[in-house]
C-alpha cells in the first residue's frame, strides 16, 4: 500500500513539474515577439506558479483516493489516469491564459505606437442662453 502512494506521487509530482517547465518553456518562447517579452515573462512565471499551486492540491485529493481504490486490481493506474487527466486540463488552461497575456501586451504595444491624430482646434463662440 505505501509503494501504490509512493508510486502515485512521484509519477503525479513528476508530470506537475514537467508541465510547469513547459509552461515556462512556451512564455519563453511567446516573449521572443516584439513587444511582448515582459507580459510573456511574468505571465509564465505566475501562470506557472498558479498552476503548480492548485495541481499540487489536485495531486493531493486524489491521492486521497487511492487507499480507498488500492483493493481493485486498477486502482494505481485509474488514481494516474485522473491525475493526468486533471493536470492536462489545467496545463491547456494555464497555456491558453498565457497566450491571451501576450496578446493583449501585443494589441496594448500596437495601441500605443499608433499615431495619435491632433486634434484640430475649434474656435470658440459664445453660447447664448
Amino acid at each position: 500500500m505505501t509503494t501504490m502512494i509512493l508510486i502515485y506521487f512521484a509519477i503525479s509530482l513528476t508530470m506537475l513539474l514537467a508541465l510547469a517547465r513547459m509552461i515556462l518553456s512556451i512564455g519563453r518562447v511567446l516573449g521572443q515577439c516584439e513587444g511582448s517579452k515582459r507580459a510573456a515573462d511574468a505571465g509564465g512565471v505566475t501562470i506557472a506558479t498558479g498552476f503548480v499551486a492548485i495541481g499540487v492540491g489536485g495531486v493531493i485529493l486524489v491521492g486521497a483516493l487511492l487507499p480507498a481504490v488500492a483493493t481493485t486490481p486498477g486502482g494505481l493506474l485509474g488514481t494516474l489516469g485522473l491525475s493526468c487527466l486533471m493536470l492536462g486540463l489545467g496545463f491547456t488552461h494555464a497555456v491558453s491564459t498565457l497566450r491571451a497575456v501576450v496578446m493583449d501586451a501585443q494589441f496594448a504595444n500596437k495601441a500605443m505606437a499608433a499615431p495619435v491624430a491632433k486634434p484640430q482646434s475649434v474656435p470658440m463662440e459664445p453660447v447664448l442662453a
